[in-house]
């Protein structure tokens, strides 16, 4: 699978945040988040929920869906 399946990446961009101050706020290695951001790999659904409410969207602003 070659599509980015999320965009923890691009919405961390939109709201002016980085990998780090993200891996502070869940309490994980900069370089997980580093990981999730390349879609090297995902995070659990709950991870998913948090990130949203740290960045204050939706998570369907978070995952793409491709039809």
């Amino acid at each position: 699978m070659d599509k980015d399946i999320n965009r923890i990446k691009v919405v961390l961009a939109e709201k002016k945040r980085t990998n780090k101050w993200l891996a502070e706020q869940l309490g994980c290695a900069p370089t997980t988040v580093s990981k999730w951001c390349t879609n090297a790999c995902q995070p659990p659904m709950e991870t998913f929920i948090k990130v949203a409410k740290l960045l204050e969207v939706e998570l369907s602003e978070l995952v793409r869906i491709e039809k």
